[in-house]
């Protein structure tokens, strides 16, 4: 995990899109007011995955909201991340928990959540919500409150 600004690889470099699944782009940055609880919103509206049964293209809108810990994810590396998805198989519900997953291996928020917004497909569109709050701490209860009040 990189965390230093001066180790950040994308920013002021030629973009390489990956052509799948890519969680080695990810890149973190040291967050200077950990004393602070914060929110960060990242909005992908043009998040693209495959059907992994018929390799149709799905199309969602994936919103990302943390409170950070001691490190913060580069956006440049996260906009790569999600583009990687673009020609991965993968289930809507799959996508959001893959994406909260290796958002906390790479940078430990106390608190994260990832709502995917699925356009609809045979007249039916998905909703997939996940979260995670650092095990024995008050972000812990946020997690369990904020999942069992979601709708």
């Amino acid at each position: 995990m990189k965390s230093d600004t001066s180790q950040l690889t994308l920013l002021g470099h030629k973009t390489v899109y990956k052509q799948d699944y890519a969680p080695e782009v990810l890149e973190t940055f040291i967050n200077k007011h950990t004393e602070n609880d914060y929110w960060v919103r990242f909005n992908c509206p043009e998040f693209t995955s495959l059907c992994p049964i018929t390799g149709q293209p799905d199309f969602a809108t994936i919103q990302i909201d943390y409170i950070p810990g001691e490190h913060m994810v580069e956006s440049k590396s996260l906009k790569l991340y999600l583009f990687s998805f673009r020609n991965h198989g993968a289930f809507h519900e799959d996508c959001v928990n893959i994406i909260m997953k290796d958002l906390v291996k790479l940078m430990n928020p106390k608190y994260i959540e990832v709502t995917g917004f699925f356009t609809p497909r045979g007249g039916i569109s998905i909703y997939p919500y996940c979260n995670y709050g650092q095990p024995g701490t008050e972000y812990e209860q946020m997690a369990k409150q904020r999942l069992q009040n979601h709708r």
